[in-house]
């Protein structure tokens, strides 16, 4: 039941963001609900896509396994230095500075190079599938805005003070996420074996 759980959390939360690529019937959504009631609705069906796909993976992990490749040893070193990446371009996408302006999108930068490190290093049915749909998502999302006309690209400020620190508390991320939550919550040991 596991990978039926995380298939159908990715198709609510990749369905729900779908949406914001469709700017017209975005639009008609937001003038008939208003953006209040908007916004709730995405964000409540973001968390139960979220939720439903960390049960659903969660559940697969303990009950479903089903390996169909072995990735080589040697991917792992890759894994951790994109890794380290994506967590200093999520920064980023919070804090002003010239790696934001660069990015262009740094949040969906930062979850492109999150589910390809972590492709790289699972070669499991539940993995491929829920981060080749994040990254697939993610993909389209970025193309999608950039054929947008009413983004507005983040700007560099004048100074590089933010920079060190979005470097800064990307690494001090990358070390949480690495050293806590990885081993803690999702039961994977990241710099030990």
């Amino acid at each position: 039941m596991g990978l039926a759980v995380l298939v159908l959390g990715l198709a609510v939360f990749i369905a729900s963001h779908l949406i914001v690529t469709f700017r017209d019937a975005r639009a008609a959504a937001i003038a008939r609900l208003g953006k209040p009631v908007y916004h709730t609705i995405f964000g409540v069906l973001a968390l139960v896509g979220v939720a439903l796909i960390a049960w659903g993976y969660a559940d697969y992990r303990a009950t479903e396994w089903t390996q169909l490749w072995s990735p080589p040893p040697f991917m792992r070193h890759i894994t951790l230095g994109l890794m380290l990446i994506a967590a200093i371009v999520l920064v980023a996408w919070l804090v002003p500075s010239h790696i934001r302006a660069w990015s262009k999108f740094p949040l969906l930068l930062a979850v492109k190079i999150w589910a390809f490190a972590h492709l790289l290093v699972n070669g499991d049915l539940g993995s491929m599938i829920m981060f080749g749909a994040l990254l697939a998502w993610a993909v389209y999302a970025r193309i999608a805005a950039k054929h947008r006309a009413d983004v507005v690209l983040p700007a560099a400020p004048a100074s590089w003070l933010n920079d060190v620190f979005v470097v800064v508390a990307g690494v001090a991320l990358y070390l949480a996420l690495g050293f806590w939550f990885h081993p803690h919550v999702i039961g994977v040991p990241v710099f030990t074996r």
